[in-house]
C-alpha cells in the first residue's frame, strides 16, 4: 500500500514512518505538514491512503479531507488525532473520512486501521461505531409524546449530563466532573434535549421537576 502521512509536527510523522516501513506491505510515499503541502503531496506521490492528522496550520485536516474527496476521490484518508472528540469523528465521516484513530491507541490498532482503509472498508473503534450507530437510531425512533419514556431513552452519559445541567452546573464544570471535553459535552447535552424534545434550559429544569429528579 502506498501510504502518505500528513502532520505538522516532523518528530511524529518520523515516528510513524519508521512504524511503517516496518510493515512489509506498506511504503510511505509522501509526507506533508499542513492541508495545502497534503494536496500538493497527493497530486506529486499518488498515494493509496492518506494517514491525516486534524488540527494543522493553514489549512486543517477537515478541509483538507473535503478537497481530497473533490479532487483525488480515489484516495482513501484516514483521521488520527489526539482528541477524542464526538464533534471531529462526526465531521470527518461527514466529509468523506475512511476511517477515526486516536493517537494514544496502540501502534497495532492504527496498523490495522490503514489496512482496513486500503482495503476499501470503514474503520472505527467500537466505542466511535456505537456514537454513529446511536445517531442512526435517534434519527429514524419515532417520538414519544410520555416525557418519562423519552427519559428511559437517554443512554447512562446522557443521563448524566442532563441530571448535572438540571442542578445548573455549566459546561465546562460538567466536562471536569466526567473526565470529558467541552465540545463532547456539547455533543451528548445536544442529543439529550433532541431525545426529550426540549429546547431551552428553563424547560430542561421543568423536566427535571416534572420526573421528580429537582423539587
Amino acid at each position: 500500500m502506498r501510504i502518505a502521512l500528513v502532520d505538522d509536527h516532523a518528530v511524529m510523522r518520523a515516528g510513524l514512518k519508521s512504524l511503517l516501513e516496518t510493515q512489509p506491505d506498506m511504503v510511505v510515499v509522501g509526507e506533508a505538514g499542513d492541508g495545502i503541502e497534503c494536496l500538493e503531496m497527493i497530486e506529486r506521490c499518488r498515494p493509496d491512503t492518506v494517514v491525516l492528522d486534524i488540527n494543522m496550520p493553514r489549512c486543517n485536516g477537515i478541509e483538507a479531507l473535503t478537497k481530497i474527496r473533490d479532487l483525488f476521490p480515489d484516495t482513501k484518508v484516514l483521521a488520527l488525532t489526539m482528541h477524542d472528540d464526538l464533534a471531529y469523528l462526526r465531521r470527518v465521516i461527514s466529509s468523506g473520512g475512511a476511517g477515526f484513530v486516536l493517537k494514544q491507541f496502540a501502534a497495532e490498532e492504527l496498523l490495522g486501521a490503514i489496512r482496513a482503509v486500503g482495503e476499501g472498508g470503514l474503520y472505527l473503534h467500537p466505542r466511535h461505531a456505537k456514537v454513529l450507530l446511536e445517531d442512526q437510531l435517534d434519527a429514524v425512533r419515532p417520538a414519544e409524546d410520555n416525557l418519562e419514556a423519552r427519559y428511559r431513552s437517554l443512554s447512562e452519559r446522557e443521563i448524566e449530563i442532563f441530571e448535572l445541567t438540571a442542578l445548573g452546573h455549566r459546561n465546562t464544570e460538567i466536562a471536569e466532573k466526567l473526565f470529558l471535553s467541552v465540545k463532547t459535552v456539547e455533543t451528548y447535552r445536544a442529543r439529550m434535549m433532541r431525545k426529550l424534545a426540549i429546547g431551552s434550559r428553563s424547560e430542561l429544569v421543568r423536566a427535571a421537576i416534572d420526573l421528580g429528579i429537582l423539587t
